[in-house]
């Protein structure tokens, strides 16, 4: 108790400086009501001064969007002001604020491909171990969806080795403090769940070609004699692209998303998850809707002996590999976040100057 009350003297806590909302909406206001306005950045004024009592990191400017440039400019209205209107004139940083947000939204959506892939993990991979020869002794057979449980398992190994062993060693090629930076590590993740989807359809072709020489097509309760150890190879995989990607994602969107919109950054990560589940349904329904149309009949039948679900496989590892090269593009030109250094070196002068 006596040390909490000594760390209450010490702690110094910052109000809230307004809703982040707020700025990001007086941007695109300010830039519309000067859509008139020439940007030449040569000549004109930029506000580089904040409102009283907003208090955030100072952002250096960027050439990206620059439509949205022309609300920080000062023209004759704003000059004649003495007050600034912030639905008329925002800062510089306030700017890059917005461009933040809408940096981050392409790489959002190009994220998506791949949690529609780590969804197959709770539902066709389990689907396929279902049909498969899952004993082991004469009383106890694994039950397929226990197997989702490897992906855990290798996350907790990845992670640590990414960061003791892979990282000091990557560092010595590339010279980057992290290694690579967080986008190649996102990218990293993409590429291997390309490599999961091929696997996956490699492993379920050998599957129906056995099933096929039991001349076991017709029947959807049938033991196909393939071990499920067949699917650990998919699964490890699997493990090993949410240790690049999922890690690599909570990192960009907290480190790169305003200071006030932070948990904004964590919900829009989390959001892929749920968004990349209904894409994934949605492509379900059309390739159904297609595939049923032949007379071979759906590649996703209930019957998954006589479907084709090896195919659908291939057909989410060439999607995946479209989305994949559109993220390297936009990883190509994307800007990370660029803070004053001399604004941080005088803030960290300030709060030791406070604790003397």
């Amino acid at each position: 108790m006596a040390v909490f009350l000594l760390g209450i003297k010490k702690y110094k806590k910052e109000g809230p400086s307004g809703s982040p909302f707020t700025r990001l909406a007086q941007v695109f206001v300010a830039a519309a009501r000067k859509w008139r306005v020439k940007y030449t950045p040569d000549n004109n004024k930029h506000c580089n001064e904040e409102l009283p009592n907003i208090i955030v990191p100072k952002l250096l400017h960027t050439d990206e969007y620059r439509l949205l440039d022309k609300a920080m400019i000062i023209d004759e209205v704003d000059a004649r002001r003495e007050r600034r209107d912030p639905w008329r004139l925002c800062s510089v940083t306030q700017v890059e604020e917005v461009k933040l947000v809408v940096r981050l939204i392409p790489i959002w959506l190009s994220c998506v491909m791949f949690n529609v892939i780590q969804a197959q993990n709770h539902t066709y991979f389990v689907k396929q171990g279902d049909t498969m020869f899952r004993s082991i002794g004469p009383n106890f057979l694994v039950p397929p969806a226990v197997i989702q449980g490897l992906v855990g398992i290798i996350i907790l190994f990845a992670v640590p080795i990414y960061d003791r062993v892979f990282i000091p060693l990557a560092r010595k090629f590339t010279g980057h403090p992290t290694g690579i930076t967080v986008l190649q590590r996102i990218g990293v993740g993409n590429f291997l769940s390309i490599l999961t989807m091929v696997i996956a359809a490699l492993v379920e072709s050998k599957r129906v070609t056995i099933a096929t020489n039991h001349g076991l097509l017709n029947n959807p309760e049938a033991v196909i004699p393939m071990r499920i150890w067949w699917l650990l190879p998919q699964y490890i995989v699997t493990g090993v692209s949410d240790a690049f990607t999922v890690v690599g994602l909570q990192e960009l969107f907290y480190d790169q998303m305003p200071e006030g919109m932070r948990s904004m950054g964590a919900a829009l990560y989390i959001s892929l998850v749920g968004v990349g589940n209904f894409v994934g349904i949605a492509i379900i329904d059309i390739v159904v809707k297609i595939t049923s149309k032949n007379s071979g009949g759906s590649w996703l039948g209930t019957n998954i002996n006589r479907a084709h679900l090896d195919y659908y496989y291939w057909v989410l590892a060439v999607l995946s590999a479209i989305s994949c090269c559109v993220y390297l593009w936009l990883a190509k030109v994307y800007e990370y976040k660029k803070v004053d250094i001399n604004q941080q070196i005088t803030s960290a002068e300030d709060n030791h100057n406070l604790q003397v």
